[in-house]
């Protein structure tokens, strides 16, 4: 058994693909923000946590936000630091956020809030956002209303045993911290990669890391021979949700 803590860490050791196909976010996304929050992003302090390589906060600083990331790895921060040298990065996390009381405007968080513990991350969320804040937590989820991607899922879940997808993050997030009250939007969008960037992206995550190379290797192997049944041209069309939450701090 492999633990949530190991997990979260496991991405790391791959941070360099995490940064070549990971997907990225519709513009749409960022409108909805500052209409949720109330406020624009540009000119606002904005602390982007778990910011991984910066794929989130590349178009948040785009925005013109005055940016700064919070990331536990050191793979990650590493490539962050080589993908966007002039946005300053420093070493933490959410549940312990190394940040002044009261010092952004928005706390940030893409594909990130639900390795934190709420019971910690919400009172840090509190105590460094300033009074009209925001804090916006959002996830990009696969899209399942096609037949292949839904028979995809149905492949990924048999081989690890278990359903890993996180389309019920959001509805876990706002069940679990009533302390924060969650306004949400849903935003459909997609991207058309090659057929390699698909699996590579499926082997970024974290549920695959923490297999190890060769069982992830064998998985995917069968996987692209599926997928090159559906795609002969080799060009994938992913389908995406990014669900949202914003929680205006008082």
């Amino acid at each position: 058994m492999t633990t949530h803590l190991s997990r979260a860490h496991s991405f790391s050791t791959a941070a360099t693909r995490y940064a070549a196909h990971r997907p990225s976010y519709p513009p749409a996304l960022f409108d909805a923000i500052e209409h949720l929050a109330g406020r624009p992003l540009a000119g606002a302090r904005v602390v982007d946590v778990g910011a991984g390589t910066g794929i989130g906060t590349a178009l948040l600083a785009g925005r013109g936000a005055d940016v700064l990331a919070v990331e536990p790895g050191s793979g990650m921060a590493q490539e962050f630091r080589r993908a966007l040298p002039r946005v300053p990065i420093v070493l933490g996390d959410g549940n312990a956020l190394p940040l002044a009381d009261g010092s952004a405007d928005f706390l940030t968080y893409a594909q990130a809030w639900h390795w934190t513990d709420p019971a910690r991350s919400v009172p840090e969320a509190l105590r460094v956002l300033r009074p009209g804040g925001a804090l916006a937590v959002w996830w990009n989820i696969r899209d399942h209303a096609t037949p292949w991607a839904d028979a995809q899922a149905a492949r990924i879940a048999r081989f690890l045993g278990r359903d890993d997808e996180a389309r019920h993050t959001a509805d876990r997030t706002s069940e679990q911290t009533t302390e924060l009250d969650f306004r949400r939007d849903r935003l459909r969008w997609t991207r058309r990669v090659t057929l390699d960037a698909h699996v590579s992206n499926l082997a970024t995550h974290s549920a695959f890391l923490v297999l190890g190379e060769d069982r992830t290797a064998t998985f995917l192997t069968e996987e692209r021979a599926e997928l090159r049944k559906v795609f002969p041209d080799g060009i994938v069309e992913e389908a995406y949700v990014v669900d949202l939450l914003v929680a205006p701090r008082p």
